[in-house]
């Protein structure tokens, strides 16, 4: 079988971290790897991705060209894959021009098809700087709470999202100077018209719940969605009339994955190569995301390829992680909540994150990285079990069966044990289930090691009688060790290949077959090498200094600013009941509820939306309203009121029971 997998492509604006290699890269990684080693044909796929106004800003910050700026840090995401052992079959990048083609036939296909729309907008444009300006560029006063600093797309201080065009007062962020609307025709593609397609499409898919209930809400609201920007940095629009038009990044980044497929075929000398993979339906895409991609991913790349005339595959499989965080919180440069990766590599392995991402991967819920946890992994379970089981066996081999294998039959129980937990594990590894896998691959270590303790064979080796006996436990325990290399090789691929050698074998672990492997015994007599210890302890002097490196939560040093009684009368709390919720087209986080107040009904427009998989589930619900909150318009929808919500790492919505609707709160 063909297996075309694709890991989401990195923005090539500044380093990864953890968190972004437990969503989508490790997952693709570990499976491509395991998938390599059951003998299909496996090709694997990413690159940076280089296009988007957040680039255009950030180089003007750093003094560098848009090119510059992504020629650095797509260096510094290569070398960063590199670091952490993954295995692409290719890297590319969307700056080469085979994906400017590429991109520009997907336009004219949908086009030609009847899919695009060209409008006139209003967008805001800066007389001073001669030139519209993106969301990111412009600043203003937020519509919903007036604070002055508020972004162009959303406010800081408190949360609103909207349009650039809905601030007040909107200035350009790097030249203050005011801005004004000014009409621009834009291209929009016509994404309401694949509903049907969609909907049939994804009702046949048995991807986890929290990608399919994500994505069914997100179909109903589809609407067209404009695919094109004012700028000078991006892939031109191949029109006549489209002069000065690049295609927005979200639009042309998952194209990405079919142009980098393209330059592999290239490279390899068989430029229509990528075709087997594109083309033939027989072709399993498995497509890995964190789920604030799901959208793009699940309908709208979909849609963009069935708006083509050449037979693209959709995704087969999408298994989209949660948010993994650290120490409670979210990766963050600017606060200096982050680890520092060059640091990192000089003390600790990529095995050691790799195992560690993995056994505490966010499959189905938010996670976090802490250097407690890491320690615990690296010590209790790499060194504890596994590296424990390695040397203890190939140590005693050494000093008491000649440093070879012995010449004798397997105990039959345990050698059926280790076959049962390899199909376990393969079964974890094909669906999807890393964190599992990993779990399985400690405790067959860990049996390994009750089986040595059990068997005794340091008190067998003193009995000549008990000789066969001993060798016996020996040769079944290699066994075991053989199992556990193969298994962890998708997770700790370095580890697993030197024990790989320590078992004697001169070849590379990733181009075995993993049928033949379990079913292969090692040669008796073969000759072992010298142990080598697998793991070293990661101690705590070492963890309490990483720690330190933290920056801990900025603390008020200024006492609070009390407000008299009469101030706090003046706001107006009500208890209401929640009528129904959707989500506001063309946000992520922007939720348009229907509340009833006993008395009267509002709409009130909440930015909750990215934390809740399923909004429908707070229907019926009673909540909390600032009912006497000025109304604004967000987005175009008129706000009436706020509901209140506690900022946490898991979502909290205060709720009532027994309390009528509209009640005030005293």
């Amino acid at each position: 079988m063909k297996i075309l997998v694709t890991s989401a492509l990195p923005y090539a604006n500044g380093p990864l971290h953890f968190g972004h290699i437990a969503g989508a890269y490790l997952p693709g990684d570990c499976y491509a790897r395991f998938q390599r080693l059951r003998g299909q044909d496996v090709l694997y796929i990413c690159g940076s991705d280089e296009h988007g106004v957040a680039i255009t800003l950030s180089a003007d910050i750093a003094g560098r060209t848009p090119k510059e700026h992504v020629d650095y840090f797509h260096d510094v995401l290569t070398h960063f894959f590199k670091q952490l052992h993954f295995s692409f079959d290719h890297y590319s990048r969307t700056t080469w021009p085979g994906h400017i083609k590429t991109t520009q036939e997907f336009f004219k296909d949908l086009l030609d098809n009847g899919y695009i729309e060209a409008k006139i907008t209003d967008q805001l444009y800066s007389e001073k700087e001669d030139r519209f300006l993106a969301d990111r560029y412009v600043i203003g006063t937020c519509p919903r709470c007036g604070f002055i600093e508020a972004r162009g797309d959303e406010c800081q201080k408190c949360g609103a999202n909207y349009e650039a065009t809905d601030l007040l007062n909107p200035r350009s962020k790097l030249t203050g100077s005011s801005l004004i609307l000014k009409p621009t025709k834009h291209w929009f593609l016509r994404f309401d018209l694949f509903k049907d397609r969609l909907h049939e499409w994804i009702s046949t898919k048995p991807w986890k719940a929290n990608v399919l209930n994500f994505t069914k809400h997100y179909i109903d609201n589809l609407q067209p969605r404009a695919i094109t920007r004012d700028s000078s940095w991006g892939i031109p629009v191949p029109l006549p009339e489209a002069e000065g038009k690049v295609f927005y990044v979200w639009f042309d980044a998952p194209i990405g994955y079919i142009s980098a497929t393209r330059e592999w075929a290239e490279l390899k000398g068989n430029p229509e190569a990528w075709k087997e993979y594109w083309f033939d339906p027989e072709t399993k895409l498995v497509q890995f995301i964190g789920k604030d991609n799901i959208p793009f991913h699940s309908l709208f790349f979909p849609a963009m390829c069935m708006g083509q005339n050449q037979p693209y595959n959709l995704v087969s499989e999408l298994p989209a992680n949660e948010f993994y965080n650290l120490e409670g919180k979210q990766f963050s440069k600017s606060e200096e909540w982050y680890i520092d990766l060059e640091e990192f590599f000089n003390s600790f392995t990529a095995d050691q994150i790799r195992y560690a991402i993995a056994a505490n991967a966010p499959e189905t819920h938010d996670s976090e990285f802490t250097w407690r946890d890491f320690q615990l992994r690296c010590n209790a379970e790499l060194l504890g079990k596994f590296g424990n089981l390695a040397n203890r066996v190939l140590t005693f081999a050494q000093l008491h069966c000649e440093g070879k294998l012995p010449s004798v039959a397997l105990d039959e129980d345990f050698n059926k044990l280790i076959a049962e937990r390899m199909k376990e594990i393969a079964w974890h590894f094909e669906n999807f289930h890393l964190r599992k896998a990993a779990a399985l691959i400690m405790e067959l270590a860990q049996a390994g090691n009750v089986y040595f303790d059990a068997t005794k064979p340091w008190l067998l080796v003193k009995e000549p009688s008990k000789q066969q006996d001993m060798y016996c436990v020996i040769a079944s325990c290699i066994e075991c060790l053989k199992a556990l290399a193969l298994a962890a090789s998708p997770i700790i691929p370095d580890s697993a290949q030197k024990l790989w050698y320590l078992l004697g074998y001169t070849s590379t672990l990733s181009q075995q077959r993993w049928d033949q492997v379990m079913e292969t015994r090692i040669p008796p007599n073969r000759l072992l090498p010298k142990p080598e210890l697998l793991f070293h302890k990661v101690e705590d002097e070492k963890i309490a200094a990483e720690i330190a490196k933290l920056k801990p939560p900025s603390q008020p040093t200024d006492k609070p600013s009390y407000i008299s009684i009469e101030e706090v009368r003046k706001v107006d709390l009500r208890v209401v009941q929640v009528l129904s919720v959707e989500r506001v087209p063309k946000s992520k986080k922007l939720l348009k509820f229907l509340v009833d107040l006993g008395t009267e009904q509002r709409t009130v427009i909440s930015g909750i939306g990215e934390k809740l998989e399923d909004p429908s589930q707070l229907i019926g619900k009673k909540v909390l309203l600032v009912a006497n909150l000025k109304p604004t318009k967000i987005m175009g929808i008129e706000s009436q009121g706020m509901l209140l919500t506690a900022e946490s790492s898991s979502f909290e919505l205060p709720q009532f029971k027994e309390v009528e609707i509209g009640t005030p709160l005293l």
